[in-house]
């Protein structure tokens, strides 16, 4: 996993509608990228809905929200319709990007092993800059916890 400090990896990846979104085009901004393990599973519909709900508040804090996983455009746009999502979710199929941020690896479920996507969230300053990492993320209370630790960080830089 990325550690704070860190200049975050740039990326280009489809979004639910294909559009594509580059870490470099947010540069001046800052950027929730987090990562969930698959679209419309329950703990990841709390992550999202919750990202949805206090999108407003984070946007007023300059930041802006991306979610990804391994699902492809199709599952996404299902997902983000379902949910009426307000952010981007980015596919990343062959799982580049998710290993680049430390978001892939051993899991364990009813005692059997497996490869997965980590539950994790990188705060991204405006310089592309790893602000801040969350390995261990409730779901259903994520989004405030960011948008606090938002304003601390942007307090610290004043």
């Amino acid at each position: 996993m990325l550690n704070p400090g860190v200049p975050a990896p740039d990326f280009s990846l489809p979004d639910q509608s294909g559009k594509k979104h580059s870490l470099t085009d947010y540069r001046g901004r800052w950027v929730v990228l987090y990562f969930y393990p698959k679209d419309d599973t329950p703990g990841c519909t709390k992550e999202a809905c919750n990202f949805r709900d206090e999108k407003g508040r984070l946007e007023e804090l300059g930041a802006v929200v991306l979610g990804v996983s391994a699902d492809d455009v199709q599952s996404h746009g299902k997902f983000h319709r379902k949910y009426d999502l307000n952010f981007p979710l980015l596919s990343d199929p062959d799982k580049t990007t998710i290993r680049a941020y430390g978001a892939w690896g051993k899991k364990t479920l009813y005692g059997q092993e497996y490869e997965g996507v980590f539950r994790y969230t990188f705060l991204i300053d405006p310089e592309g800059r790893v602000a801040k990492v969350w390995d261990k993320v409730k779901p259903d209370q994520h989004a405030l916890e960011v948008a606090e630790a938002l304003i601390e960080l942007q307090k610290q830089a004043v």
